[in-house]
């Protein structure tokens, strides 16, 4: 024996009135058919995602950064800024980082932004990031030797270099605004 169960859908109605299966209420069409052609969208959305070649969406991109970098308080940086730049200058406007300027020997001020509490080590990372965002943007030298930097020349504040890596810049006496200076060390012989 074979027991066939038939499971009828009863939908109710906008007014509260029961309509029977296989009957679908005007505004119960409307949402399936709402439901069905808003599957096929992301599939349209795909095809017109592999339309656009790389170059194009970079182009975009481009476009909406560079209005980006039009705001007020991020107007000060380069058009091809890193999200690192960003997240700096942004930080740097509510006072949770500050900006040292580094004085090389050749009278290039680079201004070189920390958070309140860095490290010497800290000031040194950014140093370095900034050289390479620099050398990128500007072509030139590809490798440098930080390493050789390093043994060669310290960073000075007020006449006392800055040697331990580990110790905070404040505790330097280094604020916002604050020069410190490449100074060549002395060989030893």
């Amino acid at each position: 024996m074979e027991v066939e169960e038939k499971s009828q859908v009863v939908h109710t109605a906008p007014a509260g009135e029961a309509v029977g299966a296989g009957e679908l209420s005007p505004k119960h069409e409307e949402v399936l058919e709402e439901t069905q052609t808003c599957g096929a969208a992301p599939d349209e959305e795909e095809e017109d995602e592999d339309a656009l070649p790389h170059s194009e969406i970079l182009d975009i991109f481009e476009e909406g950064l560079a209005r980006l970098v039009q705001d007020p308080l991020l107007c000060d940086l380069p058009i091809q800024v890193t999200l690192e730049e960003i997240n700096s200058q942004i930080a740097l406007e509510y006072g949770q980082a500050m900006t040292v300027k580094v004085l090389k020997a050749d009278g290039e001020v680079m201004p070189i932004v920390v958070v309140q509490n860095a490290t010497v080590l800290d000031l040194k990372k950014a140093i370095r990031r900034f050289m390479e965002l620099k050398q990128q943007r500007e072509g030139g030298v590809k490798h440098v030797s930080w390493r050789y930097v390093w043994r060669t020349f310290h960073l000075v504040f007020q006449g006392e270099k800055l040697e331990d890596d580990k110790m905070r810049l404040k505790d330097y006496g280094i604020r916002n605004r604050d020069e410190v200076t490449f100074m060549k060390k002395l060989r030893k012989k």
